[in-house]
């Protein structure tokens, strides 16, 4: 998880902070106020006024205020968050990592490491194993992918005009190929196929819209004509992208009273409503109709029918939500360790299974067609698989084990065999349903013995902590990519653009990469190169004397959402100075073309609510210019040849 919720529970439901004497005073950095109206913080109409204690003079020597009135600044929540994201305290160690806990036996086989942040220093735990002698990293290419390639459920295998040089035909050579009829039924059956599967988004961005707080997920709709994105601001914005290369602003919704963000959102399939989450016991269910302004529907995910002895305390947040294939119910995977299915028609959880030991980051179905198979990744490292034709015993039915540290995202194929997810061991694994650990064996099994506890929010993950999990029953691992700072997710692509050849994830080093089935790199989209110095820093915000200075440019592309029928990818990211705002980059095929004859050009920045921000542009344009001249100059050559002229002239 990348949020405590400890530390943030909702005052309307926490019956303890009613009685704990504190009104409309709280402490956050110290004494705080709620006053006053927002008509655009979309966090409940509050501002947040911060007083200081007075003093005669500032750090610069200016008069301070009058005395016993004080210093204060008055700002919206959104702005706090931003300010939170920039600066880094969000990140909240563990309890148990703080610097004064008890010492390490001299005996003692783990190592402390030492991490100094803005609220000191703390130490934490991270377990040594013993490494097996050989090496641990998967084989690439794997073998089992490789007969995946060529059993034509992914896609067809790449055929050559020349095999000794292993020379791919071009889009052109198979356009033209398959309009003459060349070859017999089965090789233009195979070209036809190969055509889209090739036609992977290129390196430049078509277009960037930026957002004012960190983005958290955004995925197209399963028909293409939508796309939303969860922001920070406890927002969610929809587009109409029936044009999925000319996006149009459709309708944005907000959390009644979110905590920390919206982590996640899921379209109905008919699409009429978007249900979406936030750190609390309630979801939202809204409309996606743009003229109907009606308040979301809450869903309350502690309402249960199940007996009373099985309830458990509301204080907990959901991280993931998926809609059935029928539109019927809502699952969702929680911060208090359990899975829970809601009957929307009834308005309460039909289903609470708890059999994980930590929190449940990521669930979903796994058939579109049946709502009966369900899987579940979780922070203790598992995935189980969930029948509900047969819950007697309320056990799994099975378990995916080989990731030695926590499940950051599952994905289905949608088919009911194939599951793919992602790793705080930095990898990416593809599971067969048919080739699942029994419950007999799971019950043998020590998920505990492997990982190494280490905090993947702000802490590294080395290559020699790696070590292969020896009951790993995946098929296909992938390397690479970087599972770090928040829960980054992975998907298959989809059949109609890509013939399903793919699997792709964002990255914490701002890139999406795309894999091949046998575990080589099919390609990787740099989001932080392409949107790098877009914006102005910090300049939107009265924190930017406090967080402008010194910050870097950085990206985390957290989720990635390939377009169903169109060789379009959408990159939702922490993105910017400091990584405290956020943005979505439209990447499309281009056959390498680095530039377009279109206007406004290729790269250009976009508001969210997909307005032309000339402002940013112009930034852009300026930065580039400035990298060029940069780039001549760094070159002798061409300073040698500047001299030449100035002497000639």
């Amino acid at each position: 998880m990348d949020y405590d919720p400890d530390n943030a529970r909702d005052p309307q439901y926490d019956d303890e902070q009613f009685d704990d004497g504190v009104d409309e005073e709280r402490t956050l950095f110290g004494r705080v106020n709620f006053v006053g109206d927002s008509d655009d913080a979309g966090l409940g109409n509050v501002y947040i006024e911060f007083v200081m204690d007075p003093s005669d003079h500032d750090h610069e020597g200016n008069s301070g205020p009058p005395p016993g009135q004080g210093a204060f600044a008055r700002v919206n929540p959104a702005e706090i968050l931003q300010f939170l994201a920039a600066t880094g305290l969000r990140r909240v160690p563990p309890s148990h990592a703080f610097m004064g806990g008890p010492s390490a036996d001299p005996g003692d086989e783990d190592e402390d490491e030492f991490f100094f942040g803005e609220q000191g220093a703390y130490r934490f735990r991270r377990h040594r194993r013993n490494r097996p002698s050989g090496n641990q990293f998967p084989e690439v290419p794997s073998e089992n992918g490789q007969k995946l390639m060529a059993s034509g459920v992914y896609g067809s295998n790449p055929h050559y005009l020349d095999t000794r040089r292993l020379r791919k035909k071009k889009l052109s050579n198979k356009l033209m190929w398959r309009e003459l009829g060349v070859g017999g039924y089965s090789g233009q059956k195979r070209d036809t196929r190969s055509i889209l599967q090739d036609l992977i988004p290129g390196k430049r961005p078509d277009k960037i819209l930026h957002y004012d707080s960190r983005c958290y997920s955004g995925q197209f709709s399963e028909d293409g004509n939508f796309f939303f994105c969860c922001s920070q601001d406890f927002r969610v914005r929809l587009y109409d992208t029936s044009n999925p290369y000319e996006w149009k602003y459709y309708k944005a919704v907000s959390f009644p009273f979110g905590q920390w963000t919206i982590t996640d959102a899921t379209l109905s399939p008919d699409n009429r409503y978007l249900a979406f989450s936030s750190m609390h016991h309630e979801a939202a269910l809204a409309p996606t109709d743009p003229n109907d302004s009606s308040e979301p529907i809450l869903l309350d995910f502690g309402n249960s029918s199940q007996p009373r002895t099985l309830l458990l305390s509301r204080h907990f947040g959901i991280f993931s939500l998926r809609f059935s294939g029928d539109g019927r119910e809502v699952v969702a995977g929680t911060s208090d360790r359990s899975v829970i299915v809601y009957d929307l028609e009834r308005r309460q959880s039909v289903l609470r299974l708890q059999n994980h030991e930590d929190d449940v980051n990521a669930v979903c179905f796994g058939d579109k067609s049946s709502p009966h198979i369900l899987y579940s990744g979780s922070d203790d490292t598992t995935i189980r698989v969930w029948d509900r034709r047969s819950m007697s015993d309320r056990r799994e039915a099975g378990a995916f084990v080989g990731h030695t540290e926590g499940v950051t995202y599952v994905d289905s194929k949608g088919d009911g065999r194939y599951v793919l997810s992602n790793g705080k061991d930095q990898s990416m694994k593809l599971w067969d349903l048919r080739k699942m650990m029994s419950t007999a064996d799971f019950d043998k099994a020590d998920i505990h013995s492997y990982t190494t506890g280490f905090d993947y929010r702000f802490m590294s993950y080395l290559e020699e902590d790696y070590t292969r999990h020896p009951q790993d029953c995946s098929v296909v691992t992938f390397r690479g990519h970087r599972v770090l700072k928040t829960l980054i997710r992975c998907h298959f692509s989809p059949p109609g653009s890509t013939n399903s050849r793919y699997v792709y994830t964002g990255s914490s080093d701002g890139k999406v990469y795309v894999y091949n089935l046998d575990g080589t790199k099919a390609a990787v989209i740099d989001v932080q190169k392409s949107t790098r110095n877009t914006r102005p820093r910090q300049e939107d915000y009265g924190f930017s004397n406090m967080t402008g200075e010194g910050l870097e440019w950085k990206t985390c592309v957290r989720d990635a959402s390939w377009h169903p029928y169109a060789p379009v990818l959408a990159a939702t990211s922490w993105d910017g100075w400091g990584m405290s705002t956020g943005t979505t980059t439209l990447f499309s095929w281009g056959d390498g073309v680095k530039k377009d004859e279109g206007v406004p050009h290729m790269g250009m920045s976009y508001d969210s609510k997909v307005k032309y921000h000339s402002r940013f542009s112009s930034f852009t344009v300026e930065n580039e210019m400035r990298e060029r001249v940069r780039e001549f100059h760094s070159n002798p050559m061409n300073e040698l040849y500047s001299e030449y002229l100035a002497d000639i002239m």
